[in-house]
């Protein structure tokens, strides 16, 4: 109940263009700011330099460039313009296309097929590259069908660098997922991290593990690659039970988790010998995914709060995640 609770407050703050502006003051600046920690940057160049760090530790990357529910096609076609933008500069930089990004940032909302077409240049862009891929990621769930629709209607029509993320919480999910493996797509599964009603989506958090599990399990056996996407324990070690169970070579799916976030078991998992790719969030519109952060783990409030201390005082506070 009191997850449920602090999830609630912390997407309501995140609606507060208020708060927004003051945090834009300090989140970011200097190396100290308190949402570094789970942003890879406010430019392109910034998230670069991170996900050339993240490589030389022995992580991948998928870098989603922060922004949804834009209000007008001008500004859904800016967002595709930078999209393209981005896939040029990271083969410049010699670096893997692999990127996530919301619908509702291409216009989804407005006119779905103008945002099917934007995604397909978008695609199209990233393919120049063998290994380019492109997730969708996805969003509350009255928009799951609308997303579900523009992925299938592209990879039917032979786009086949791009995946779809489904969320435990999610009553439908378990169709969903039938769906995309039944076309040999690939999926990441997350738990899902945002207000639903109880009519579509399971309120207990017992609930959502075990649905998160069932899904999982399918998942391994029946999917291309699935990303098993979680900071919890538990469910990093059902995954690892069941493809030891089934005998699944390591390579026939990956763990991902958010950048700055179980730091921990990042590299536990990459010692480990486990794929492991971290989604790395960058761009001034920073603050919405930051707060959702912070509803979804009492420990990052913690962390922010330490590093507000810190810019306020000049304490030098040490990096400590357990």
């Amino acid at each position: 109940m009191l997850d449920a609770l602090a999830r609630n407050l912390f997407h309501t703050l995140a609606g507060s263009s208020t708060l927004k502006d003051a945090a834009s003051r300090y989140g970011m600046r200097g190396r100290a700011g308190f949402a570094r920690r789970f942003i890879g940057g406010e430019t392109l160049d910034e998230a670069i330099e991170t996900a050339r760090a993240l490589d030389r530790q022995g992580f991948t990357h998928t870098l989603n460039y922060l922004g949804e529910h834009v209000r007008s096609p001008a500004e859904a076609d800016r967002a595709a313009e930078e999209y393209l933008e981005i896939v040029d500069e990271v083969i410049r930089a010699g670096l893997p296309v692999n990127l996530s990004l919301k619908l509702t940032q291409l216009g989804l909302e407005g006119d779905p097929d103008a945002c099917a077409r934007r995604l397909e240049r978008i695609l199209e862009a990233a393919a120049r590259r063998d290994t380019g891929f492109v997730r969708i990621d996805m969003e509350n769930s009255p928009l799951v069908e609308q997303t579900l629709d523009i992925f299938e209607r592209l990879w039917r029509g032979g786009r086949r660098t791009v995946g779809v993320v489904l969320q435990a919480a999610l009553f439908r999910s378990e169709a969903d997922l039938a769906r995309v493996n039944a076309l040999g797509a690939r999926v990441r599964l997350v738990k899902g991290a945002y207000q639903e009603s109880p009519l579509v989506a399971h309120q207990r958090k017992a609930d959502v593990d075990a649905a998160f599990v069932r899904l999982m399990r399918v998942a391994l056996l029946e999917g291309a690659c699935p990303a098993i996407a979680t900071h919890d324990p538990r469910m990093i070690r059902a995954t690892r039970a069941w493809a030891r169970e089934h005998d699944l070579a390591r390579d026939r799916f990956e763990f991902q988790m958010l950048y700055g976030v179980r730091r921990d078991l990042q590299v536990a998992l990459r010692n480990q010998a486990y794929p492991m790719r971290i989604y790395l969030p960058f761009g001034r519109e920073w603050f919405p995914y930051f707060m959702r952060r912070l509803g979804e783990r009492p420990a990052n409030v913690r962390f922010v709060l330490r590093g507000l201390l810190h810019e306020q005082l000049g304490i030098q506070e040490a990096d400590a995640e357990k």
